[in-house]
């Protein structure tokens, strides 16, 4: 009888094809949610002008997915721990196809709200499972690299919306661009039968056969026999809620720690994408229409997700965190100073890729951080809880310009998040992480919980 490891099979596989059609279907995936997320704020102008809504109306009518994805991230996070992680990823992809698609037959703006709050369960849901998925198949040694890239999707979705919004609504009108999010629920059928179930899942649910045909394409050196017997580490054979688990063996301040971080870098993300475009153009600066900061700020988060997972996989993710969220601090304070218009749009793209990029990684960090049995839920939770600072953002900054405080102190505001989202990421006790947990082979324990 042998005793297979599946996830020293999973950590020491070399990258092949299998490997390449979880990421291409992730991203994929990731490209849609972020397509459907940045839609209604490219619609808006033309949604409250058809709709007859007052700007504050218009702004409930867009918070609505945002309740909606703290929720989704939450629930359907922890959910997938239990029902299977392909199953949780698909019933999130249907959420947000049919009812964005919804939003764009609706012509109350209390319907459209319903609708985008439905919309927002799945496009928050679906973020944390995904991530689980590619951290749990992907090479040790190039993980990270996989769940940025895959997850630079998500900024990807944003330029395709902000790309695609303006020739749709100028010649089929607001509900064309809402229409389109509906086609991904075509690819259901081809994820089913694509995508692989999580490993842990498989082998709790004693469902071997086809653990031993993922595991072939995984990694091809392993050959199926009768008698071998699949281990789960300790902390994937899950006993109890799995909301208690992430507060168990030494994981409860690093949780909240994790929580903060989310909160605050989300805090961050939603501050500059709702009024980034205000206060410059405030400030006198001529930068041409909001497509151009839209585009600005998502390139930046590419190349941050990107760069800053290629860095976490060379040097430790944690302190490639604090180092991003340094630089999200310094970039967004600069944001406030007077400088010619070419380096300011260079400070866009730096403040872009350490908000937007950084969220990204951070995701990264919590996937490697909890076990793989309570890893949707963990990736959930501090995603639910930071779009808390997400629906919070916008409402304090915009009290803030109210107040008609210098520039400076509104892009101060902003910074301060940063500062304490850095602190929060160096408290992490990485020693208690799925990754750093003693008597794995092939990984290393730290010899202390900084």
């Amino acid at each position: 009888m042998r005793h297979i490891d599946i996830h020293d099979l999973a950590d020491g596989a070399r990258f092949n094809r299998f490997h390449a059609g979880i990421l291409a279907w992730c991203a994929l995936i990731i490209i849609c949610d972020g397509y459907d997320l940045a839609v209604a704020g490219i619609a808006l102008p033309a949604i409250m002008k058809e709709m007859g809504v007052t700007a504050q109306n218009a702004g409930f009518m867009v918070s609505s997915a945002l309740f909606g994805m703290m929720f989704g991230a939450i629930f359907l996070g922890t959910i997938a721990d239990r029902i299977g992680r392909r199953h949780a990823i698909v019933i999130c992809l249907a959420l947000f196809s049919v009812f964005t698609a919804g939003a764009g037959m609706s012509s109350d703006p209390y319907v459209f709200s319903v609708m985008r709050f439905l919309a927002g369960l799945g496009i928050g849901g679906v973020m944390p499972n995904v991530v689980a998925q590619m951290t749990e198949y992907s090479p040790r040694r190039i993980r990270a690299t996989m769940v940025t890239l895959m997850f630079s999707g998500y900024a990807v979705g944003g330029m395709l919306a902000a790309l695609l919004g303006k020739g749709l609504i100028e010649h089929h009108g607001w509900q064309s661009v809402f229409l389109a999010a509906g086609v991904p629920v075509l690819l259901i059928p081809f994820i089913l039968k694509s995508l692989p179930e999580s490993m842990p899942f498989l082998v709790k649910r004693n469902r071997l056969a086809e653990l031993q045909r993922t595991l072939a394409r995984m990694e091809p050196s392993y050959r199926a026999q009768s008698g071998d017997r699949f281990d789960l580490p300790a902390t994937d054979r899950v006993q109890g809620a799995p909301i208690g688990q992430l507060f168990q063996d030494g994981r409860g301040f690093s949780t909240i720690m994790f929580w903060i971080a989310f909160f605050m870098c989300l805090f961050m993300v939603y501050a500059l994408s709702s009024w980034l475009a205000k206060l410059m153009a405030g400030a006198g600066y001529s930068l041409g229409s909001a497509l151009t900061f839209v585009l600005v700020l998502n390139f930046g988060a590419v190349i941050g997700a990107v760069g800053g997972g290629w860095l976490a996989d060379r040097f430790h993710i944690k302190y490639v965190l604090v180092a991003m969220y340094a630089l999200a601090a310094v970039s967004i304070t600069l944001l406030g100073h007077p400088v010619p218009t070419p380096v300011l749009f260079v400070i866009v793209g730096l403040a872009g890729a350490s908000t937007i990029g950084t969220q990204i990684v951070t995701y990264a960090y919590a996937g490697q951080y909890y076990p793989a049995a309570i890893r949707s839920t963990g990736i959930g939770w501090a995603s639910g809880v930071g779009r808390s600072g997400a629906i919070l953002a916008p409402i304090v900054i915009g009290t803030l310009v109210g107040m008609a405080l210098p520039l400076q102190q509104n892009f101060q505001a902003m910074a301060i998040p940063a500062v304490i989202a850095a602190v929060s990421v160096a408290l992490i006790r990485h020693g208690r992480s799925a990754t750093a947990a003693p008597g794995r082979a092939g990984v290393v324990a730290e010899p202390s919980e900084a």
